[in-house]
């Protein structure tokens, strides 16, 4: 095993203890958060528009 790699015993590790810490619920109430939080953030990305800085215009002089 390579020193910083995490192997599938430290991932069940891992969720055991933050099941031990925040509870199950309080888990479902954290992952719904962040992907509602990821699919904003996606949305405002998709959205937005270029500027013209960005569009490679150049001003007229």
């Amino acid at each position: 095993m390579f020193i910083g790699t995490i192997g599938p015993m430290e991932w069940i590790i891992i969720i055991g203890l933050a099941l031990l810490i925040f509870g199950g619920k309080r888990l479902g109430e954290i992952g719904k958060g962040m992907g509602e939080g990821i699919k904003n953030f996606r949305s405002a990305v998709k959205d937005e528009k270029p500027t013209e800085a960005e569009k490679g215009s150049k001003p007229s002089a």
